[in-house]
């Protein structure tokens, strides 16, 4: 639609500053530019893009005068949309090596050569080469033999399942090709900037080893077309017998495939230049075969050729050894017996014993290709699967009873492998998966959103109707026991498809053998720069080496890489046996392209994708079900690897708005009903402390994280800044960082999560209210115990302590304080032979139970065993108690032992009292005072404070006892006062419970229950 657009001029008004300002903002600038390099206005590291950022060049050219001075100061980070319009504009989608001899050109000056812009378009640079890959080895080796042994409704059926997979695939390539600016590197960079790093490190590795097993097939094609039906008598291996022929045929295989492998990578490797020159004549070749074909078909309707085919009963015979279809012939009014005779006979003389079958059944000859009219399309309509051996018989019934396994060695046409209907699902579906072929010259078309979609579904949609009529066609011309002959043994070792074709059987011959040859050097040629530019992208660290190659880029390493696994392919030498193996990779591949932005191809929807993806599963179960778990199996640890090694690459792949959605259903779902008991793990947030420079106080806190949680559920670690945010920011930034890479370096896996607030209260009551999102939020606390509340002259530190605590109790969240963290194991540490002891005072709810079971499943605590302690008063049955205890703990599947303490009710001590009075800070009047044991028991007038020192004490007394050479205590940590004048008395209390233990965990319940004895 047309549009007018008006310019008007806008006068500048403003003054003129003096110099000495312009100077001034000169220095400015220059200093705002060496601080802001490398990011954006706020802090932000620049995206690498030829759109966002302005060269140093464009700061200087972005904008004149004062008409823009509103915006000028962000001028640095969100470029004019002039500026940005020109970028579009020259912008190109050449590659990064493309890009690197550009700018050796510019250096160059005068003698710089102008890059030639890509001109390939649709047909020449998408359709033909999906054509010539899609119509290839299959089409002229197997489907004949397909059309026969599965009949034509599962033919079609077959026909019709792969092209449907292949066609909603192509529409989701065609999804990603319109997603963006289309880089050169083909279907992998295509894919894998799609689904990101771990997933395109995966699928780029199967497409590698699909796009290389292909290669084995097609070379085993090339030399099966050479040894069966241009140059038999080239074979090295020659059977003696018939039951040897099928290992001198594989020996065969590999002796000349190998060789022909050698030499294609020789080719590739000197000249790759002359590979791609003669891919036309390739197609050429291919073109002109399916044209014979058809025309060979019409023929038929006219005049069908003369290919008959000898039948011993209903029986198929091998005509390789016999001129004449008789037993016995009439030479100068003698009867003689034919060559067919000696096969059959033990002599040549008509009284010589001969085989049973032999004689019950008559010699006659059928018509291989009795023509489209002749009605025989109803005879191959229905399948005939059958077992590895069984003879190949048409409808015709056999004079007799005879047992066919007897004469499997004798010269029939027998099935050389067990065929079912998932077998040739496998076979035939590697001649559809050529439709990356055009994706794969992204590099060279003139505009790749255009022509790969239309191209490629062209492509499909011509080699569909391509194969549909074929088998149509080939089922109503040739004769049923022809089509299942899959050597053509029956006719001399012509090709079967040949025998069809006009006007000779020759033209399929070489057509087909040069087409096997081209399709070979063509995989030779892109699987090892396909693996170069997996190892260029860094995200598989072991491939690196591949990476290089020649002075001209050539991919010598990754060539030599190819040509070995290759080799593999052709050492197992049957084409029927690679083909399943190449479906497996290749369907991988196309399950995966799932693209999920906003792609401009208008026919996609999301349902096509998942219909394609699982049709492409579907299929590799339907092929070869143990190949399918190898493939399956082999991308999995790909992708484990990557994520384990660390994918540095960020590509703005969609797999993380996947993880998006599905992170927010999952959060959706769990805040619609608590977590049941049995559910209940302690989901931490580890309230951490920093020094001076940002850096991490207690790193044995994140190590204990990692030995409680192994990885599982939410781990928030949280810090908070005093200050404000807008003063405060870089500080913040640097202390995520240092964070993170704690947690990194003792491999806690959780978030972090630094907060700047006013006042360290604020921001810990506010991490403590507000960490996590929705249902996926904290119900544990761990922090570390204030080793220097004593020293220090700010009593806020303890008083924030404190209130922690309260705060965590309000929250009804459980609360874990570490005392002596420092000295707790790191990960490398493995405890020997101790205990884990539990003191178990009050209950609050399992958690005491719970967080020693957790910690034995982590290595460094597997080996202590757990100990629970219980204290019963005067009016406590211990006994009972033990007994109790002990089943309670039965119930909750614990591995312990059980202790009941007796702590009974004495006397309060004097140290108590001189415990309690230094808690309240009055020792030295009392030493200066001399006073007595009675007037100290007077001075002492707060009662609950001697109370709770004499339990303090007493309990502390006991756990040393018992527990001082543990491994770990837990004891129940008991709540602040009510009053928050008795704080400082409380951490007193505290302290002397904690006296004498040298690790010891403080436990406080969130006011539930955490475990259960039911299941």
């Amino acid at each position: 639609m047309p549009t007018n657009f008006t310019v008007v001029p806008v006068k500048d008004n403003t003054r003129k500053a003096d110099e000495s300002n312009e100077e001034e903002d000169v220095d400015d600038n220059n200093v705002l530019k060496e601080e802001d390099e490398g990011t954006t206005g706020d802090g932000v590291p620049k995206e690498n893009s030829p759109f966002i950022n302005n060269t140093d060049n464009d700061k200087g050219n972005s904008y004149d005068g004062t008409n823009m001075a509103l915006f000028e100061e962000e001028m640095d980070s969100n470029p004019m949309v002039s500026s940005l319009l020109n970028k579009l504009a020259n912008y190109t989608n050449l590659t990064q090596g493309a890009q690197e001899h550009e700018e050796a050109d510019d250096d160059e000056g005068p003698k710089k050569k102008t890059i030639k812009s890509p001109q390939m378009g649709t047909f020449m640079g998408v359709y033909l080469p999906c054509l010539q890959n899609i119509l290839g080895v299959i089409l002229f080796l197997r489907l004949t033999w397909i059309v026969g042994t599965a009949g034509i409704l599962e033919s079609l059926a077959i026909v019709g399942l792969c092209c449907s997979c292949t066609m909603l695939t192509a529409i989701s390539m065609s999804a990603i090709a319109t997603n963006g600016v289309v880089p050169a590197g083909g279907s992998y960079y295509m894919i894998s900037r799609s689904l990101g790093p771990e997933f395109g490190g995966a699928v780029g590795l199967c497409f590698y080893l699909g796009t290389t097993f292909a290669g084995s097939m097609y070379i085993l094609g090339t030399i099966e077309i050479l040894l069966t039906y241009i140059v038999p008598k080239a074979a090295i291996f020659v059977a003696e017998r018939k039951e040897d022929e099928v290992d001198a045929l594989l020996n065969n295989m590999r002796v000349y495939g190998t060789c022909c492998l050698a030499l294609m990578a020789v080719v590739v490797f000197v000249g790759v230049k002359y590979v791609n020159k003669l891919a036309l004549v390739f197609l050429a070749c291919v073109i002109l075969s399916i044209l014979a074909i058809y025309a060979g078909v019409i023929k038929t309707i006219f005049e069908p050729p003369d290919f008959p085919v000898c039948m011993l009963g209903n029986r198929t015979l091998q005509n390789h050894n016999f001129d004449k279809c008789l037993k016995t012939d009439i030479i100068d009014n003698l009867t003689v017996t034919t060559q067919l005779w000696k096969l059959f006979c033990d002599g040549t003389g008509l009284n010589a014993t001969c085989n049973k079958y032999f004689d019950d059944n008559n010699v006659t000859m059928v018509q291989g290709i009795p023509g489209l009219t002749s009605g025989v399309i109803s005879e191959n309509m229905w399948s005939k699967y059958g077992p590895l051996g069984m003879l190949v018989e048409n409808k015709l019934t056999s004079n007799g009873r005879h047992d066919p396994s007897q004469d499997i060695y004798l010269p029939y046409v027998v099935n050389d492998i067990t065929t079912f209907f998932t077998l040739l699902v496998g076979i035939y579906f590697p001649s559809v998966t050529g439709i990356m072929a055009g994706s794969n010259r992204s590099g060279d078309l003139r505009d790749a959103q255009k022509s790969i979609p239309i191209g490629t579904i062209l492509a499909i949609a011509t080699t569909s109707f391509i194969y549909v009529t074929c088998v149509v066609l080939f089922g109503a011309c040739i004769e049923g026991v022809l089509l299942r002959d899959k050597f053509g043994d029956s006719v001399k070792g012509n090709l079967v498809i040949g025998t069809l074709s006009w006007p000779s059987p020759w033209v399929i011959v070489i057509g087909s053998f040069f087409s096997c040859c081209g399709a070979g050097l063509q995989s030779l040629t892109g699987a090892p720069r396909l693996l170069q530019a997996i190892a260029r992208d860094g995200i598989v660290p072991f491939l690196q080496v591949f990476g290089h190659g020649k002075a001209n880029g050539e991919p010598t390493w990754a060539l030599l890489l190819t040509a070995g696994i290759c080799e593999i392919g052709i050492l197992i030498a049957s084409l029927d046996a690679v083909a399943p193996i190449l479906s497996m990779s290749v369907s991988y591949v196309l399950a995966c392209c799932l693209p999920l932005h906003r792609p401009r191809f208008k026919y996609y929807h999301w349902a096509l994708s998942f219909l394609g993806m699982s049709l492409c599963l579907a299929l590799m179960f339907i092929s070869s079900w143990y190949y399918a778990i190898i493939a399956m199996a082999i991308a999995g640890c790909i992708y484990k690897y990557i994520e384990y090694r660390g994918a540095e690459k960020e590509w703005g792949d969609g797999i993380r708005g996947l993880s998006l959605n599905a992170a927010r259903y999952a959060l959706i779902r769990l805040e619609e009903a608590p977590p049941h008991t049995k559910n209940w793990r302690p989901q931490l947030l580890v309230l951490l402390n920093l020094d001076s420079d940002q850096g991490v106080k207690h790193p044995r806190l994140l190590s204990f994280t990692t030995q409680l949680k192994a990885g599982k559920g939410l781990t928030i670690v949280g810090n908070v800044i005093e200050g404000t945010y807008l003063t405060k920011e870089a500080e913040a930034k640097k202390a995520e960082q240092n964070i993170k890479s704690s947690m990194s370096a003792e491999r806690t896996k959780g978030f972090c999560h630094v907060v700047v607030s006013s006042n360290l209260r604020d921001g810990f009551s506010h991490l403590i209210q507000s960490a996590g999102l929705g249902g996926m939020k904290h119900n544990s606390v761990l922090m570390a115990w204030p080793g220097t509340w004593k020293q220090s002259n700010d009593p806020q530190s303890w008083r924030n302590f404190i209130e922690t605590i309260r705060e965590t109790t309000a929250a009804h969240q459980a609360l874990l304080v570490a005392k002596n963290v420092d000295s707790f194991p790191t990960n490398q540490d493995r405890l020997g032979e101790g205990t884990i002891d539990v003191w178990w005072v009050v209950h609050d709810g399992g958690m005491l139970m719970l967080l020693p079971f957790l910690l034995r499943q982590h290595k460094v605590w597997r080996k202590c065993k757990m100990r629970i302690f219980t204290v019963a008063q005067m009016d406590d049955n211990s006994i009972q108690m033990k007994k109790d205890l002990q089943m309670f703990l039965y119930h909750l599947r614990l591995d312990a032992e059980v202790e009941v303490v007796e702590m009974h009710d004495n006397d309060i001590s004097a140290f108590t009292y001189e415990k309690t009075l230094m808690m309240e800070q009055r020792s030295q009047m009392l030493k200066q005072m001399q006073l007595s044991r009675t007037e100290r028991e007077r001075e002492v007038k707060n009662q609950s404070n001697v109370r709770r020192m004499h339990t303090a004490i007493k309990l502390n007394e006991v756990v040393v006892n018992k527990s001082q050479g543990a491994h770990l205590v837990l004891l129940n940590m008991p709540g602040p006062p009510r009053n928050r004048g008795g704080d400082e008395n409380y951490m007193e209390f505290l302290e002397v419970l904690l006296e004498g233990l040298n690790r010891a965990l403080l436990v406080r319940g969130g006011g539930r229950e955490v475990i259960t004895i039911y299941s």
